[in-house]
């Protein structure tokens, strides 16, 4: 079943994980795209404000969005994001972390512009197996509407 916007009203949506991260992953995630010395070098981390290896970031973003397609974005009739209105990280993502997901929708509306479709903005949280929040993003999504809801088509 396809998710249109009627599907998305304001309040929880769901928890997705756990997902295991694993230290050959954060590894090669900061090789390639991140490569400070916190993210590849366990004596440098150790140093570091972060105090010990950790993941990048943008790979505990990676991971989220990887996240949120397989739990419901790949089958939700997305046309696309036009951006992300707030992304925090609060504590590091060590290797060997599960983490889950939880998702919540903070607003859903009708576009203006664009009546056969709505904008609902997500409020995500990711957080380690001890319950720390290591990462918040709040994100629209626009999403198609069901055919002949408010929208002068035909259904």
């Amino acid at each position: 079943m396809t998710l249109s916007f009627e599907d998305f009203p304001p309040g929880r949506f769901g928890t997705f994980g756990p997902r295991r991260v694993t230290r050959e992953e954060v590894l090669a995630f900061a090789a390639e795209y991140d490569p400070q010395p916190m993210h590849l070098d366990e004596e440098a981390a150790s140093r570091s404000m972060l105090k010990g290896l950790s993941a990048s970031g943008w790979h505990l973003c990676s991971i989220m969005m990887r996240m949120m397609f397989d739990g419901f974005i790949g089958r939700t009739a997305s046309l696309g994001s036009p951006g992300v209105n707030e992304l925090r990280w609060m504590a590091p993502l060590r290797p060997g972390d599960d983490i889950t997901l939880d998702i919540d929708v903070a607003e859903a509306r009708v576009s203006k512009s664009r009546p056969d479709t709505g904008i609902v903005t997500f409020r995500g949280v990711v957080r380690n197996a001890a319950g720390l929040q290591l990462c918040e993003i709040v994100t629209p999504i626009i999403v198609r509407r069901r055919a002949g809801l408010d929208t002068g088509q035909a259904g």
